[in-house]
């Protein structure tokens, strides 16, 4: 299947040669880190540092009319450097951290953030702010300023330390989703779900009319069917590759007749029954299906590059890995419930490099129920 480019008229992302140049020219600078280090740059997506310290604070805000500096004054509890070492953040409470990247967007681009995969992987709660925005994990058009990141460690106390990368940007000029039909037109040249049979014929994919696709839980034929963040565990060290071994951390789910029921306030980790490819010109963004489903959350990181799930020679997918939360009720989950819909976004071209290529660090491009890098193979843990 030969790569195709987006026509950059039209509404789309940035891809990792537009944001070099963004870099370049001083759009996205780091003038307290020595500037924007090249391994950040994803295909459509850029990773962002943490900074000097961590600010403790007794709840999180959302920026609007008062600004940032003074709601820490009212809120502050204490300071943590983040330099060398690092510190620990504790299980349950609320830090905010200045990022060491600042934008100068010109008019008509906007920023949007997510965490990264890795920070959702271990449960850590992040979502970017910036002054004088009444939203979070976006810019208006034309931002011109500094990021925060507020973090909150949900199942684990984490080590963190300065320049670990827990949430990643992305610029769109207009608007860069798919419509249903454009959708439906790109699937139908290259087919972006696969089972353990191939493609999956266009006829049972369900658009959802609003440019998206439902995809469904995958509970059958994995063993364990999921993970269960153990409570009461030691730290986890964010950024060191297999630092930790699975089974001191988690605890395997299984799912006799294909059902599980969650417990209240528990996180899990699953997997998406359908295999997902991204093709080289396209990037994709998981969301929620139902907002005002009260038993769980789910997805709390999930953008994925050009690239995801792609071999030019036979493209066959990748799971998505679910973040789950129960909330107020024990909740069964089943193989085959519609869990999460992808939306689909146009970029400005093909990127140089697409996801996982050429990269000094594993990817998740091969995972299937794969935790966080600090973890060691799942393999291990299966013994």
């Amino acid at each position: 299947m030969t790569r195709s480019a987006s026509p950059p008229a039209l509404g789309h992302l940035y891809v990792d040669t537009a944001l070099s140049e963004a870099v370049a020219d001083g759009r996205i600078t780091a003038p307290d880190a020595g500037g924007v280090d090249r391994a950040q740059v994803q295909p459509a997506s850029l990773d962002l540092r943490l900074g000097r310290e961590a600010v403790r604070i007794r709840a999180g805000f959302l920026p609007g009319a008062v600004g940032i500096e003074q709601r820490l004054a009212e809120l502050e509890v204490s300071r943590l450097p983040l330099e060398g070492a690092g510190a620990v953040l504790e299980r349950g409470l609320v830090y905010l951290v200045p990022l060491e990247e600042r934008l100068a967007l010109e008019p008509g681009v906007r920023a949007l953030f997510n965490p990264r995969s890795s920070t959702g992987r271990c449960d850590v709660f992040a979502r970017v702010l910036v002054p004088g925005h009444p939203r979070f994990n976006e810019t208006p058009p034309g931002y011109r300023g500094p990021l925060w990141l507020e973090v909150s460690p949900l199942s684990f106390p984490v080590r963190l330390a300065r320049g670990d990368r827990l949430a990643q940007l992305r610029l769109e000029r207009g608007a860069a989703a798919l419509s249903e039909a454009e959708l439906r037109q790109e699937y139908a040249r290259t087919p972006l779900l696969h089972d353990e049979r191939g493609p999956i014929d266009a006829a049972a994919v369900p658009f959802d009319g609003e440019g998206g696709i439902a995809l469904h839980l995958g509970l059958a034929g994995r063993e364990p069917a999921g993970w269960r963040a153990q409570a009461h565990t030691g730290v986890v060290h964010f950024a060191r590759e297999g630092a930790h071994a699975v089974r001191d951390f988690w605890e395997p789910v299984h799912a006799a007749g294909g059902t599980h029921i969650l417990a209240p306030g528990a996180f899990y980790l699953f997997a998406s029954r359908e295999r997902v490819v991204v093709p080289p010109h396209l990037a994709a963004e998981m969301e929620p299906v139902a907002v005002d489903l009260g038993e769980m959350r789910n997805n709390y990181a999930g953008f994925f590059d050009n690239g995801f799930g792609w071999r030019s020679e036979a493209p066959h997918g990748t799971p998505a890995v679910l973040e789950v939360r129960a909330h107020d009720v024990p909740f069964l989950v089943e193989e085959g419930q519609v869990f999460f819909r992808l939306r689909w976004f146009r970029t400005g071209g093909t990127p140089a490099r697409l996801y996982g290529e050429g990269r000094e660090r594993s990817s998740y491009r091969d995972q299937d129920l794969t935790p966080a890098r600090c973890f060691r193979a799942t393999d291990e843990a299966n013994r």
